[in-house]
């Protein structure tokens, strides 16, 4: 996606969706809408100007009281202090406030988290699903095998990573949970409600923790994104809608899009630690980090980003947490010597800039420990957009694409994923956000299979099981006559499909 505004980057504009039935349907241009949080506002309120900030010190002990003290004197307001990690969330209207406090003796990084003031202005809207016909509702539920649920028939992914035969084994233990780190989750959805963690979820937009009943729900006219991806890893097998991934693990919603579909630094360091500090086995992370697709070392501001998602992904991973990650959706080459970002900074006056991808990170996607998950078609195919390269890519699992390029094999219908929506809806959305929550379910199955498992052995099954995919060559997935992306490597570790795609029925019986 090229787009200035992006609302969250990791699934596509959504071209397709359904409805249960005619009382669920979606009206064409509408945005979704969820189960209201209250009418709570997401976001922290601030002085007409403000900005947020990350200050990064050394971690483990607090905040020293002298850089707390500079911090005050140049004008900035500590929202929350993540000490274990050393960062520290400050507001601020000083145009010179981090160049002011990264002079500081003990302060090793600080950089504004965004170009718009508190709150952002972004006006994007997510588009609209497709109506199914209440008669198309009623087939794909008349054709459903005995066992599965109404519209499994449609979901084409659960073959395709063996999730459907991984079922007969095992759904997963209701002791495992996979925090959704997104735009929330409606967990009042009938395929959600049975397998959601309360005590796991919370708000995080502010970037301080907000416990409020419901607070993890998206608002009337926020993105469904979060409450798709819930349903891919988790939908309850229960004679209602569709299956997840794992439907016998629990899952858990933590909000950290604001209303106009920013994912800001505080937001996901905030959700990152929450994951570490309550139990999370699996975070599912469809996003970037705005404002930034890449953030560069040599940029102060970037390099204060960087520093401080690392510190919070690292310490969850630290605490027993697996971080996945989706690849992106621009069909760049993650390895290449160069890419040109066109869409930095989001919130601001974008250009198009050359970057070092080795040293322009996406984040959590690039990060160290992360796995980052590209997707894969109906055919089993690369998907037309999804991001590749050989080293960066560990897996891939689906996601979906155009039907044009990859058309299932009936029952299913769409080349799309299919997953739930708020307010009891279900619908298909694509992107490698939809890739992600797939391997984030199989971990879930792994962590299942073997509860003692510490991350590095999660992850290592994790690749160990996935099915080797050779390299896709020539790539002409639109069938014009002209290479669209060149896979490099062997057939079990390659630039489209990693160590191969994700194999759930290996996690329940190896």
């Amino acid at each position: 996606m090229t787009a200035p505004h992006p609302r969250h980057r990791r699934a596509l504009v959504v071209p397709a969706g359904m409805a249960m039935a005619t009382a669920l349907a979606f009206l064409p241009n509408t945005a979704a809408t969820a189960a209201p949080a209250d009418g709570r506002p997401a976001a922290a309120t601030a002085d007409a100007g403000s900005l947020s900030y990350v200050v990064n010190v050394r971690g483990g002990h607090g905040a020293p009281a002298h850089v707390k003290q500079a911090i005050a004197k140049a004008g900035g307001t500590i929202v929350t202090s993540y000490d274990r990690i050393g960062v520290i969330v400050v507001h601020s209207s000083n145009a010179d406030f981090a160049k002011t406090v990264r002079k500081v003796p003990g302060v090793e990084s600080a950089g504004a988290t965004r170009n718009a003031p508190l709150p952002s202005a972004a006006t994007t809207d997510m588009g609209a699903p497709k109506v199914l016909s209440a008669s198309e509702a009623a087939e794909a539920q008349a054709e459903a095998v005995e066992g599965q649920d109404p519209l499994q028939g449609l979901q084409w992914d659960l073959p395709a990573i063996k999730a459907d035969r991984a079922h007969e084994k095992s759904l997963g233990s209701a002791k495992v949970t996979v925090a959704v780190i997104d735009t929330g989750v409606d967990d009042t959805h009938p395929d959600l409600a049975p397998n959601f963690d309360r005590d796991a979820s919370v708000n995080c937009v502010s970037g301080k923790p907000d416990t409020s009943d419901g607070a993890w729900r998206p608002g009337a006219g926020e993105s469904p994104h979060g409450t798709h991806v819930a349903g891919e890893i988790a939908a309850a097998k229960n004679g209602v809608g569709m299956t997840g991934v794992a439907p016998g693990v629990k899952v858990s919603g933590i909000k950290v899009s604001n209303p106009d579909g920013y994912f800001y630094t505080e937001a996901v360091v905030c959700g990152f630690m929450w994951a570490a500090e309550h139990g999370v086995d699996v975070t599912n992370n469809s996003y970037y980090t705005d404002p930034w697709y890449f953030n560069c070392k040599d940029d102060p501001d970037q390099k204060a980003l960087l520093e401080a998602v690392t510190r919070a992904t690292r310490y969850a991973e630290r605490k027993g947490a697996v971080n996945v990650a989706a690849a992106g959706n621009e069909n760049y080459d993650l390895a290449a010597d160069e890419i040109t970002d066109p869409v930095s900074p989001n919130d601001g006056t974008p250009s198009d800039r050359v970057i070092d991808p080795t040293e322009c990170l996406d984040m959590p996607t690039q990060l160290p420990g992360v796995v980052t998950v590209a997707a894969t078609g109906a055919k089993g195919l690369k998907s037309s957009f999804s991001n590749y390269g050989r080293g960066v890519v560990d897996i891939a699992a689906p996601g979906g694409d155009s039907t044009a390029y990859q058309r299932p094999a009936p029952p299913a219908t769409s080349g799309l994923i299919l997953g739930t929506l708020p307010g009891g809806k279900w619908g298909y959305m694509a992107g490698t956000s939809m890739a992600s929550p797939h391997v984030a379910g199989v971990a879930a199955l792994i962590k299942s299979t073997h509860p003692y498992a510490p991350p590095a052995m999660v992850k290592a099954l994790l690749y160990a099981e996935a099915d080797a995919t050779a390299c896709t060559d020539p790539y002409d997935i639109n069938g014009d006559g002209k290479v669209d992306a060149v896979c490099e490597g062997p057939k079990n570790r390659n630039g489209f499909y990693g160590w191969g795609t994700a194999d759930a029925l290996d996690a329940v019986t190896r």
